[in-house]
């Protein structure tokens, strides 16, 4: 197969099987390999969505600056596109994300912009401040992830269209983390227009506050987590697109064994997000064990996008994490 650019082999990802934990469970447990897009995740689609829905109705034109504040994969995915596309790619990023994300956008000709981590509310995050040099930046279009609808909408027309065509419509359950709340958005709202039994679950990160609004209706949080781009404490536009049955939490020692597990067991390198995925995955086939359920999860990115944290052992130790047996 040819193509001619980078944006034509977005997408159309592979589904792999997570042999271990099907065998361990009677389920067959599925992850959607985001990490082989051209950007290395899952939100080069969120990428792609955002920049052709602004093209198509002149938001961005020639010449022009993308500029987006990202906790660094929307923004390497944008960086891939704005290469491709020639436009000008402007990042806003928080200064305590992995280092390989700062040195894949600064080699993909980013302008880099970091800023002190803090919460949403505080107008220095990452996010208010992108959305003010947008404004007084001329030429420029801001992508807005969070809010922006042709995020979720890639999603629903994409990834949620090629799993329902990959297992042939017998999908049992969909389970995934939220970020900005698109990729979930998308794809529950596709699936349950397809078969509304699906069952899809929200997996969340301890410090985020999804868990506990879908529990409660309160937007409250405990504890914290190591993992990049998962958990917020706001209901973004993408996320109210979802449609959700149940919602569970996940610690970053369940994240790292199963990443550990993952690696040494199946040959797959995932990165924080993924193994917070595939543990939830995990736990609702252990609750439906031997019943033969199919489930599916996304492999958000590759571990080797963390590797200078997560394969580090006084990185762990410092966070008091260390990989244990899941089986």
């Amino acid at each position: 197969m040819l193509f001619g650019n980078v944006s034509e082999i977005i997408g159309e990802t592979p589904l792999v099987k997570i042999e271990s934990l099907s065998k361990a469970t009677g389920c067959e447990i599925f992850g959607k390999a985001e990490f082989l897009n051209p950007g290395g995740s899952v939100k080069d689609r969120t990428a792609l969505g955002i920049i052709e829905a602004a093209e198509a109705v002149g938001l961005l034109k020639p010449g022009y600056a993308i500029i987006e504040g990202t906790a660094g994969n929307t923004g390497i995915g944008l960086a891939t596109i704005a290469a491709q596309k020639s436009y000008r790619c402007i990042i806003v990023m928080a200064n305590n994300q992995a280092q390989e994300k700062y040195q894949t956008l600064r080699a993909l000709g980013a302008e880099l912009i970091t800023v002190d981590p803090c919460p949403f509310t505080n107008q220095n995050h990452f996010y208010h401040t992108a959305r003010r040099l947008a404004e007084k930046t001329p030429n420029s279009f801001w992508a807005d992830q969070f809010e922006n609808p042709a995020n979720y909408q890639i999603h629903y027309r994409t990834t949620g269209a090629e799993i329902w065509k990959q297992t042939d419509g017998r999908i049992d359950a969909f389970i995934s983390a939220v970020g900005t709340g698109g990729t979930l958005g998308g794809v529950s709202k596709y699936l349950k227009e397809k078969k509304p039994s699906v069952h899809i679950r929200l997996a969340d990160p301890f410090g985020s506050g999804l868990y506990s609004y879908f529990k409660t209706g309160q937007m409250a949080s405990t504890g914290s987590s190591i993992t990049e781009g998962i958990g917020i404490m706001r209901l973004t536009a993408n996320f109210k697109e979802a449609i959700i049955d149940e919602a569970v939490q996940v610690s970053d020692q369940d994240m790292i064994s199963m990443l550990y597990h993952l690696a040494k067991h199946d040959g797959l390198l995932v990165g924080t997000s993924a193994a917070i995925n595939i543990s939830a995955a995990y736990k609702y086939a252990l609750e439906n064990k031997n019943k033969g359920l199919k489930i599916v999860t996304i492999l958000c990115d590759s571990a080797l996008r963390y590797q200078s944290r997560i394969f580090d052992p006084q990185f762990l130790t410092d966070k008091s994490l260390s990989p244990k047996d899941i089986l």
